[in-house]
Formats: structure tokens, C-alpha cells, sequence
């Protein structure tokens, strides 16, 4: 080898060490500045539940700020866009919803790998939905509402919105029932669930979150929950399972993730540190009120959950025709 030649080779050599020393000693002292976290959605939401919840106990574990960012919009694909082209350097992390595996089936183009463009490090908890019947229904069971949906003229549902956790329970109740229903999409939760409380749309999907105050209100009448255990918080509602319909899980999940190619040893210390959190009966007792399920899965896991959920998705959105343009 000439000797320019092995110079250079030699100067690479030493420069690529001292980048790789230089990370090292980066991630070694991470955090050493504060740490932002972004959430797609407004802030009292329950995606914007789990980061309330874990702000000041993450700041005393790290020793450093933890800046919440609500950018809401566009179904988290606004702030889903931001994390994806942020350095995946641990100083931005998203606090990802379940919509992040159903949006590829719902939009034919995004602008980003919902997948290969993110590094998933902790889930944090899942939030069943619930069939919910207003509280001036006939219905006490869901084998009521399959009869009534196969009487014509049949029934409308209340959804959140087109491609909503809420839509694709109610498709995939439906096709496991053999019966039709039709979609009424709203403008995001509240109103749908108010008109369902007012009688105006006698059924809806819904996260429990979102509706357990209005359950034990009154305001609202449980029939089913969409998860594969009973709720701790609903105890006498049955899952959808014990009553003669079971269909795959559509609970929605809010977890911890990284722009990708997150560096493993730096993702394995931030899913560690929120595992350790979630063990603490203070905070999963918080959680458990209102209306979730602590899960606590680590990075392979939540892959595979990501992996897996998307491709369920298009499925169901190519089968339903759910589409938005």
C-alpha cells in the first residue's frame, strides 16, 4: 500500500474512533440537557395522559427537564414527521398512539416509514375500547344489539372519526356479527360520545378512557369491552369474548419512541428507567382509574406489536374500504 494511502486509511481509522468515543461518552452522560417529548396530540387527551404522568418522576430520575410539546394535528402525523427527522440522539422522544400503526392503512402516502423510521423503546399502557349504549337504549347486552342491527332499517354507530380505534373495532365487530352498521364520523370523541348520550346514535366504540367518566355518571351504558381481560375498573362488564363475539384486540396503545437508529444501549436505559416507573403502585394505580391496562413492554416487544398492528390495518381498512384522501 503507498504511503498517502496508508496515511489516510490511518487518519479514517483514528477519526472513526474518536466519533465512536465521542458517542460513547455522549450516551454515557445522557441526559446532560433537557430532554423534549413530543405529543401528538392536545394536552388533557389520553396520549397526553401518559406524559403528565411520568414528567415528574423522569425529571428526578434524570436530572434533567422533561419539555412536554403538544403538536397536535392530522392524526399525529405532524408531530410523527418532526420526531422522524429529529437526531436520534435520546433528546426527542414521542409519545406514540396506536393511530402510528393504522395511519399507513388509511393514507396512501406519508412522509415517513411508519416502521423503519422509528425506534420503539417502552410501552406504557393500553386503553380498552368499550361498546356504549346511551343510557335511554333498550340494550343491556351486546346480543341485543346484533338482533336489533339485523331488524331493518339496522343501526348506526357514532365514531371519532374515519380510521379511529373506535371505526376499526366497530368493523371488526361487525363482520365477526354478520351484521350492517353505518358509520357516523365526528369531529373527535366528545361529540360522539354526546350524541350517544343524548340518543341521537344508539352504539359507539369508544377507549375507555376517554369515556369512563361518563360511564360512572351514568351518562353512558357499558355493554362490552374490546380487551381480552376484564377491566379492573369495570369488573361487571363482560368482554366481547364472553359474550359470543371475539375479535382481534383494538385497544389503543400510548408508548415511548425514538427517531431511528437510536442507539441500543441508550434505548435500553430509557425503556429501563419508565419499566422501573410503571412498577410503582402510585403511578400504575393512576393509570388503572383511569380505565388502562400498565404493560411495560420492551423494545423487541413493542416492535413486533408496531410490526404486527400495521399489517392488521391494511387488512381490515382494504377490506372495509376505509380510506382517507
Amino acid at each position: 500500500m503507498p504511503r498517502a494511502t496508508r496515511r489516510a486509511a490511518l487518519a479514517l481509522a483514528v477519526g472513526g474512533a474518536a466519533i465512536a468515543t465521542g458517542n460513547a461518552r455522549a450516551q454515557a452522560n445522557w441526559p446532560d440537557r433537557p430532554v423534549r417529548l413530543i405529543v401528538g396530540y392536545p394536552a388533557g387527551g389520553p396520549t397526553d395522559f401518559g406524559g403528565r404522568l411520568l414528567q415528574d418522576p423522569l425529571q428526578q430520575l434524570w436530572g434533567q427537564p422533561l419539555v412536554i410539546e403538544n403538536r397536535a394535528g392530522a392524526s399525529g402525523i405532524i408531530a410523527t414527521e418532526m420526531v422522524a427527522k429529529s437526531p436520534p440522539d435520546g433528546y426527542t422522544l414521542f409519545l406514540c398512539a396506536s393511530t402510528h400503526t393504522s395511519n399507513p392503512a388509511l393514507h396512501a402516502r406519508l412522509p415517513y416509514d411508519s416502521l423503519a423510521d422509528f425506534t420503539p423503546i417502552v410501552l406504557l399502557y393500553t386503553s380498552p375500547t368499550v361498546l356504549l349504549t346511551g343510557p335511554d337504549q333498550p340494550f343491556r347486552t351486546v346480543a341485543d344489539v346484533v338482533a336489533a342491527a339485523k331488524k331493518p332499517p339496522g343501526l348506526t354507530h357514532a365514531s371519532s372519526g374515519v380510521g379511529t380505534s373506535g371505526h376499526f373495532a366497530m368493523e371488526l365487530f361487525r363482520r365477526k356479527a354478520g351484521i350492517e352498521l353505518t358509520n357516523v364520523a365526528y369531529r373527535g370523541a366528545a361529540p360522539a360520545l354526546q350524541d350517544v348520550m343524548g340518543g341521537r346514535v344508539p352504539i359507539t366504540f369508544s377507549t375507555l378512557a376517554g369515556a369512563i367518566g361518563l360511564v360512572r355518571d351514568g351518562k353512558l351504558r357499558p355493554l362490552a369491552v374490546g380487551s381480552p381481560n376484564r377491566s379492573e375498573v369495570l369488573p361487571g362488564v363482560p368482554t366481547l369474548a364472553e359474550a359470543g363475539l371475539e375479535i382481534p384486540d383494538t385497544s389503543p396503545w400510548y408508548g415511548f419512541v425514538g427517531p431511528g437508529r437510536m442507539p441500543e444501549a441508550l434505548v435500553r436505559r430509557i425503556a429501563g428507567d419508565v419499566q422501573g416507573l410503571l412498577r410503582r403502585p402510585d403511578l400504575a394505580k393512576r393509570i388503572v382509574d383511569q380505565g388502562g391496562f400498565v404493560e411495560g413492554e420492551g423494545p423487541e416487544e413493542f416492535a413486533a406489536r408496531m410490526k404486527r398492528e400495521v399489517a392488521e390495518n391494511v387488512e381490515v381498512a382494504r377490506a372495509a374500504g376505509i380510506r382517507i384522501e
